[in-house]
């Protein structure tokens, strides 16, 4: 990162960071700690990047609503994103063959063009909350859905024609 800081200008970049709740990502990942995670954000913001955040997979742990509230608190502490895309977990079948820890395929209930997904009703209900959450907690409304289906947006009262996830300018 410290490359990235000593780069001008940085009107030509997008930086963006994949994150979860502290409990997700301490259990499955295998990546910094959240908490540097948010830190080396609010450094290349502060230093005028434009900073995304990518909160993918949602998995629906015991409590998952408070862990998520925590997340999302922690990084409006530190900064403002630019931009907020949301996505549940998943896994297609060859992930899920080829992986040692099978722990999390539990909460994997329906299949999709994008393998087997948490079923919709909680996944639902894990978006609404968030995205309820950003909007009147933070005032924060630049958000999208990372692989999901159009049915997925419109139960959200979310324009799907209107994409524009992380990986979109």
């Amino acid at each position: 990162m410290k490359n990235l800081l000593e780069i001008g200008p940085h009107n030509q970049a997008i930086i963006s960071f994949s994150l979860n709740a502290i409990p997700v990502a301490k259990r499955w990942e295998k990546a910094p700690s959240v908490l540097k995670r948010i830190e080396a954000a609010r450094k290349v913001f502060d230093e005028g990047y434009e900073v995304r955040i990518r909160i993918d997979p949602l998995i629906p742990i015991e409590n998952w609503q408070d862990h998520y509230s925590q997340l999302l608190g922690i990084i409006f502490e530190n900064f403002t994103p630019e931009r907020i895309t949301l996505g549940s977990l998943r896994g297609l079948q060859s992930t899920i063959n080829g992986c040692t820890d099978k722990s999390w395929v539990e909460y994997l209930k329906e299949s999709s063009n994008w393998g087997k997904k948490i079923d919709f009703e909680t996944r639902y209900a894990m978006y609404s909350i968030l995205v309820q959450k950003l909007k009147t907690d933070y005032g924060f409304d630049n958000i999208a859905l990372c692989k999901e289906t159009p049915q997925m947006w419109n139960a959200l009262g979310m324009d799907y024609h209107k994409i524009r996830c992380n990986c979109v300018w």
